[in-house]
Parts: C-alpha cells; sequence; structure tokens
C-alpha cells in the first residue's frame, strides 16, 4: 500500500461519483421510466393515426358571452411524448362568436391561428387548462395577449427548434410574461418553456421569484409559483412548493393536485 493512501479512501465513493449518481437518479431514471411506459403503450405513433377532433369541453363561442382566456396543454406526440407537452392559448373577448386558439408548430410559418378545434385533442390526447379565466379579469388580459402573439419574435418559417427552443412552448411561455397576473407556470415537462435568447438572470415569468438561465440550456429557479427547480439540458427536476410536489423530468409535476387558475393572482 502506498505510505501516503489512507486505507478508507480507495473504498469511499469520489464526489464525482456521487454527482454522477444523482443526475441519473434524478434526470435520467424518469425519463427511462417514461419510455418504458410509451413501449409498453398503443398510443398512435403518426399524426395521421392520431385522434385531434373536439373534446366538447368548450361549449360555442355564442353561447358563452363572457370574455375567457384559456391555456392547455397537452402530451406532445409519439416519441416526444416520453419528454414533453405541447400548450397553446385560447380566447375570446365579450360577445365574440368564435374561439380563438393560437399555437406554435414545427413547420412553415410557427404561429398558427386556429389550426385544431379550441379544445382539441393533441396527437390523440386530452388536453388539461392550467388556466381559464372569464369575466372582466380575462377583459383586460386579451389586449396583452394579442399584442404579444402579433409581436412574437420567432414567428418566420425556419426558426422552430425543437430543443432547447423556440418552440410551441416557448410561444407559450411568451405570452404568460406578458400577463403574470395569470400566477401559473407551464408544467415542467413543457419542454422549451425556459428558452431565453441568451443569458438571462431576473425575475421568474409569474414574477413571483428569481432566475437565473443559459439560453434555456441550464437554469435555476425559486418563487412561490415555479417553486424551486434546476433546469438541466432542457429536463428539469425541482419542488412544489404552493401546492407540495415534486417535478420531475418527463412525468412533470407529481404531488397535490394544482388546482386550474379561474381568477386573476392577487
Amino acid at each position: 500500500m502506498h505510505p501516503y493512501l489512507h486505507p478508507m479512501t480507495s473504498a469511499r465513493p469520489s464526489r464525482r461519483k456521487l454527482i454522477m449518481l444523482a443526475i441519473f437518479a434524478v434526470f435520467l431514471m424518469p425519463l427511462v421510466a417514461r419510455a418504458a411506459l410509451y413501449a409498453a403503450g398503443n398510443g398512435p405513433r403518426s399524426w395521421r393515426d392520431a385522434d385531434w377532433s373536439s373534446t366538447g369541453t368548450l361549449p360555442p363561442a355564442a353561447d358563452d358571452k363572457a370574455a375567457r382566456v384559456i391555456v392547455f396543454t397537452g402530451t406532445a406526440g409519439a416519441w416526444k411524448g416520453i419528454f414533453a407537452v405541447h400548450s397553446w392559448v385560447v380566447l375570446k373577448p365579450a360577445g365574440a362568436h368564435d374561439w380563438t386558439r393560437y399555437d406554435v408548430v414545427g413547420w412553415g410559418n410557427p404561429v398558427r391561428t386556429n389550426g385544431w378545434p379550441p379544445d382539441g385533442r393533441w396527437f390523440g390526447n386530452t388536453p388539461v387548462a392550467i388556466a381559464d379565466i372569464s369575466g372582466a379579469d380575462a377583459e383586460k388580459l386579451i389586449p396583452r395577449i394579442e399584442a404579444t402573439v402579433n409581436a412574437y419574435r420567432f414567428n418566420h418559417a425556419g426558426d422552430y427548434r425543437i430543443w432547447p427552443g423556440p418552440n410551441s412552448n416557448s410561444f407559450t411561455a411568451a405570452v404568460l410574461r406578458a400577463v403574470p397576473e395569470l400566477g401559473v407556470a407551464l408544467p415542467p415537462n413543457a419542454v422549451g418553456r425556459d428558452f431565453r435568447a441568451g443569458f438571462y438572470a431576473g425575475r421568474t415569468d409569474s414574477g413571483t421569484g428569481v432566475e437565473l438561465n443559459l439560453a434555456g440550456f441550464a437554469a435555476v429557479k425559486l418563487g412561490w409559483v415555479e417553486g424551486v427547480e434546476v433546469n438541466l439540458l432542457g429536463l428539469v427536476a425541482g419542488l412544489d412548493l404552493r401546492h407540495p410536489g415534486v417535478k420531475l423530468p418527463g412525468f412533470g409535476r407529481i404531488g397535490v393536485e394544482s388546482p386550474v387558475a379561474t381568477a386573476l393572482a392577487k
């Protein structure tokens, strides 16, 4: 034995190995589990085989007289569903006879208006509303949402990037930044929501915390709405403080059911 080597040194895991094991357990094991579930499932593997029809969740716009703003998410299609959800924004001013749906997609001009039913399934998956605001509160938000959609920077063919963004979730995140009164954040498996055009240090999207972000490749957040989050290459792990739960890559948030926002956060 080398005279300067303590007998316990070689048996003790190195700090680097412990860090690598922690990263594997927190960021990669959930994805392995999600991939196994995908492989065992019988969901559609192609967009041609998927159901894109309305779920019937929303009434005809003419029957819903009040202004309304809804943010939906739906599990992404095929293998992308292992990692991510897709998100979009639906709105109608008071008295409008039609809903307006805004998405960003990866072909042609990214920003699409009414490409699918407002409450349509996404790749066969039933969407989930994370915010559903109506009445005077919604009326206040609609002009800013419309202005954000019209001014969205990455709205030309070729601007879309599936990772780390700008993608569909980057678009919805931009809308949420414009209306922080909603008091909601996209789920942690909305890959692309943390995209920034360069280094960012400042307030979180909800305005309730602080964030350090390296163009969406890595980020750290601490806030009341966002909780504690660590983003590593677009995969997010963390804790929800407001509605107790854990955040895991692929699975999103697991814990106490988070209520849908139905009024502006005070």
